[in-house]
């Protein structure tokens, strides 16, 4: 087993998380809420997720303050300190109405909402998923625009395929780079025509998960990298459930990571956590889970608890990117609101992540506070 070395230098310390879903029901909830109007079969009104969380847990108090959904993360946050906060913001930061046709679920948060993001010191937001233009180009570029404005960077979406490519560089208060890049795939749910184009903006994707993919990423990597960079590829990929890991994923990530030039592997899409592995002391992270959504109240797949989740903190070697170490808090989602989870709550993460990453080579322990600890062979 493979362990931080007590005497070593600090190294870089991130804090990754699955989905960010602060629009519908959510964004009702918030200051500066948009028209509640949605276009689904069977509830037409974003409130109507209110409701339901409320039924579910309890009544929600509105409006709440710009913080408040993000409860026990904060301290968490300001306890570990990490260098870089990257997230997967899966919502449109948007006012416009031009609803993608033919796509059932349309998530937007209003952009007078947007300090709910900053409270939470957010240095990156992934765009390159399957719900960030669920309200057309416009509301595509009135994102990024506002999210910019408001200091935060982004990436894997952009006006053109180059900025939509581009990666976002977050500064380290060693002197260090994180450069994050962005994909979005087809079986995440993505559109193939929010692909970016030279002429047009959109979402930066991935046709396949060939060897020539691999060298396309390789050569946009290359282009940026610079000696002493930590470079992160962050996937939107998958289906929202289900454990397994296709082998072409795993053998898609080994290749970013020998061959690329990444250092840390981001997967999202998954409404649960899945299995970790690390590939020649370098991270990945299949799935992620929901950090926060408005899916309370809502039946169906209460055996993946996808109200559980997780705060991944690694510390990566500053010189070589090498994983050093992974701690996890555990957390749960109650009343639109992240909270600490309990013992059992807990308990059921650290098991889900033995039993799915016995066969990727990892284990977990947790200690006496409820962090949990990577251990890897």
């Amino acid at each position: 087993m493979y362990e931080s070395a007590t005497n070593a230098p600090a190294g870089v310390t991130l804090f990754l998380c699955g989905d960010v879903m602060t629009g519908r029901g959510i964004d009702q909830i918030l200051p500066h809420p948009v028209e509640p109007h949605l276009f689904e079969s069977s509830v037409r009104s974003a409130q109507r997720y209110v409701e339901l969380a409320e039924q579910a847990c309890g009544a929600i108090e509105r409006p709440v303050g710009f913080a408040y959904v993000w409860g026990a993360a904060l301290p968490e946050l300001e306890r570990r300190r990490p260098d870089a906060r990257i997230v997967n913001l899966e919502t449109a930061v948007t006012t416009s109405e031009k609803a993608w046709p033919g796509k059932e679920i349309h998530y937007r948060m209003h952009p007078g909402n947007v300090p709910c993001l900053s409270a939470l010191s957010i240095d990156c937001c992934v765009l390159a998923n399957n719900h960030v233009m669920d309200w057309g180009r416009q509301g595509l570029l009135e994102t990024v625009a506002t999210l910019s404005n408001a200091g935060i960077r982004t990436a894997g979406a952009g006006r053109n395929a180059a900025e939509a490519a581009s990666p976002a560089v977050v500064d380290t208060v060693h002197g260090k780079r994180v450069l994050v890049y962005a994909f979005g795939m087809e079986n995440s749910g993505v559109p193939s025509a929010w692909r970016a184009t030279a002429q047009r903006a959109g979402l930066n994707m991935l046709r396949d998960l060939s060897e020539r993919t691999v060298d396309t990423v390789a050569r946009g990597i290359g282009t940026h990298k610079r000696p002493g960079d930590i470079v992160i590829v962050s996937l939107h990929w998958g289906p929202n459930w289900g454990f397994d890991i296709p082998a072409e994923e795993r053998r898609f990530a080994h290749e970013l990571l020998d061959r690329a030039g990444a250092d840390l592997v981001h997967g999202h899409s998954s409404h649960h956590i899945k299995g970790i592995e690390v590939h020649r002391d370098k991270l990945i992270l299949y799935g992620c889970g929901d950090f926060l959504n408005d899916y309370e109240g809502i039946g169906g797949y209460e055996a993946y608890h996808g109200d559980l989740a997780l705060m991944y903190f690694p510390t990566l070697d500053a010189e070589s990117g090498r994983l050093r170490e992974l701690v996890m808090t555990p957390t749960c989602t109650r009343r639109f609101r992240i909270n600490l989870a309990d013992s059992e709550q807990a308990d059921w993460l650290c098991a889900t992540l033995n039993r799915e990453g016995r066969k990727l080579g990892t284990a977990v322990e947790r200690d006496p506070t409820g962090t949990l600890r990577l251990r890897w062979t």
